[in-house]
């Protein structure tokens, strides 16, 4: 498929299948339009890796085709690849003031400022490309400016939601209403194209302003220093802590650089208009205990976060024993053991915790069962097109909104080709899409060379064996062997004799051949390696001949 004809097509390049890393095309008439541009966050599959991108081949190759990138909001999973890969798409952006201001200081940092052309749509506001139209419909979500967005085309709506939930006290911003969502539904809608992310919560997500009484209540009851972690996006939650700060006689301290960009970017915007003047980590550990509110990130176990290293005893803030943490976040699935461990070092301080299991500290961005049924009875798609979340997620959507009345669902995965129409619904045909990791500076495949090389190291570790060979191929002195995460230590000299002898056994008897004999001594190292402790480490062998 070179461009898309007389139809509507949609493809997932990221966000279908998992939850982060979202990336949606819509192509029609020989055009492509992109909606997020997003990454998500390494796991221990992806050894000293932070970052991990979409790979967005199939674009690339058709960037000429691509008129822009529309951004819902601005989470990390939406717009958190925009620096390191929207320069090489050459498109403009287009996104809300606040998410504009993120985004904008992401360009800043990675001096892309002027290389990528960034344009502000006023809140909901609406714009043209080509055979598409965009207009920005304000949702409630755990970010200042969450929004759907009506896609126009010559085959019909399409009603994008991103990331949303209902929430009828947000604190920040004013969601769409009912009547308003209706009035939509009225005008047509061809496709839903739907967050499946709490598809299996039985209940509506809950309202920001309850949080607030279930904060208050826990922290108006500690007798000693509070910290709260959260989502450092979590403008609302911001602006609900600072209101306990104020309501409980409490100095508000802040550790996180994430933190102080949402903090300074949302105000910038015009929002957290009340939030109390913030104290510095030296003046909140001098002050009284039961007058200091710190707010943390790491809520998610990230090991370089402000609550590993406050727990870890490396922090200008410093927890003892009668202090309390409170987790305002849930967690979420694949970081359980990193969180358990800081828990564990805060335990081991003494340290009380709350999490949302013990009061009603969190409730979540997207929406409940509930929830969805009721966009779904005030859109009226005529198809349902399930995304934002893991296969079980998507497939359990595809089967509510049925079960509910939309006449078509269309499971689809990351790579699925989606006509929509004209036509029924259906898939087509399938692209490559994968996976980028940025390690350092460097953007490399996922699963190329340097990733698979650094797992076998963290597998099987690694030696390194250097022999000096005279003119006719005999050794001179005694090779060099040098061990990295290979498990021997108490018996490292023995291992290291015997290795040596396997070295020089195979000098004197191997070939003349320069690169055989290379190959025959990694093979005899291996070899020993593995009888002493039946790991496959990677060997490197060095041969200078005189």
């Amino acid at each position: 498929m070179t461009k898309p004809g007389d139809e509507l097509l949609f493809l997932a390049l990221g966000g279908s299948g998992e939850i982060g890393m979202n990336v949606n095309l819509y192509g029609c008439q020989g055009k492509w339009v992109m909606v997020d541009l997003g990454l998500t966050f390494s796991d221990p599959g992806y050894p000293g890796v932070d970052l991990i991108l979409p790979d967005l081949s199939f674009i690339e190759k058709r960037r000429d085709d691509l008129l822009g990138i529309v951004l819902t909001h601005g989470h990390e999973d939406h717009i958190g690849a925009i620096p390191y890969l929207a320069a090489d798409l050459g498109v403009p952006l287009y996104a809300t003031p606040f998410t504009a201001s993120l985004i904008r200081g992401k360009l800043e940092e990675e001096g892309l400022v002027g290389k990528v052309k960034l344009n502000i749509i006023d809140n909901e506001g609406s714009l043209a490309l080509g055979p598409f139209a965009f207009r920005y419909v304000p949702l409630a979500h755990s970010i200042p400016e969450g929004n759907a967005l009506i896609i126009e085309t010559p085959y019909g709506n399409i009603f994008h939601t991103g990331d949303w939930k209902l929430d009828d006290r947000p604190l920040l911003g004013v969601p769409s209403t009912p009547e308003q969502l209706t009035a939509i539904g009225d005008e047509g809608v061809l496709a839903l194209v739907c967050d499946s992310t709490n598809v299996f919560n039985p209940e509506s997500s809950g309202s920001e302003g309850d949080v607030h009484a279930g904060l208050l209540d826990v922290i108006s009851g500690a007798k000693n220093r509070v910290l709260v972690t959260t989502f450092a996006s979590n403008a609302a939650r911001l602006q609900t802590l600072g209101q306990v700060a104020n309501e409980t006689g409490r100095a508000l301290c802040v550790a996180g650089r994430s933190l102080d960009r949402i903090i300074m970017h949302a105000k910038a915007a015009g929002y957290l208009k009340d939030f109390p003047k913030l104290i510095d980590f030296d003046e909140a550990m001098t002050m009284p205990r039961n007058k200091v509110l710190i707010i943390a990130t790491g809520g998610q176990g990230e090991a370089r976060a402000a609550l590993a290293r406050v727990a870890g005893n490396s922090h200008q803030i410093k927890l003892e024993e009668g202090d309390l943490v409170v987790f305002s976040s849930k967690q979420i699935p694949g970081n359980e053991i990193a969180i358990g461990k800081i828990q564990n070092a805060l335990a081991a301080k003494r340290v009380d915790m709350t999490t949302d299991r013990q009061a009603h500290v969190h409730v979540s961005g997207h929406p409940g069962r509930p929830e969805l049924v009721a966009m779904y009875g005030w859109i009226r798609p005529k198809v349902l097109v399930p995304v934002h979340g893991e296969l079980r997620h998507m497939a359990e959507q595809a089967r509510l909104g049925l079960e509910s009345g939309i006449a078509d669902a269309v499971f689809q995965n990351n790579g699925d080709l989606v006509r929509l129409a004209p036509g029924k619904p259906k898939i087509i045909g399938h692209e490559t899409t994968g996976r980028l990791i940025l390690d350092g500076d460097v953007i490399l495949p996922a699963d190329g060379a340097t990733m698979n090389e650094r797992r076998k190291i963290a597998a099987h570790g690694q030696i390194s064996v250097a022999v000096a060979l005279g003119r006719q191929g005999n050794p001179i002195g005694r090779p060099e062997i040098r061990l990295q995460g290979v498990p021997v230590e108490e018996e490292r000299e023995a291992f290291l004799a015997e290795a040596v002898d396997a070295v020089l056994e195979a000098v004197n008897n191997g070939p003349a051949d320069i690169e055989k004999l290379r190959e025959k001594l990694r093979l005899a190292v291996r070899r020993v390696a593995t009888r002493w402790t039946g790991k496959k480490p990677i060997v490197d062998v060095l041969l200078i001949q005189q």
